[in-house]
């Protein structure tokens, strides 16, 4: 699992969850503010 994390101006923190890397990488291109690429591994 693949997260994008975005902190705002505004002390808001959004997250956003992916399956694949490929489709996080094309959502992170596209987001806009300070942001954070993040593999999630469970066991």
């Amino acid at each position: 699992m693949w997260i994008i994390t975005v902190y705002s101006n505004l002390n808001n923190i959004t997250m956003f969850e992916f399956d694949s890397e490929k489709e996080a990488r094309e959502a992170f291109g596209g987001i806009q503010g300070c942001k954070i690429l993040s593999e999630v591994v469970h066991l």
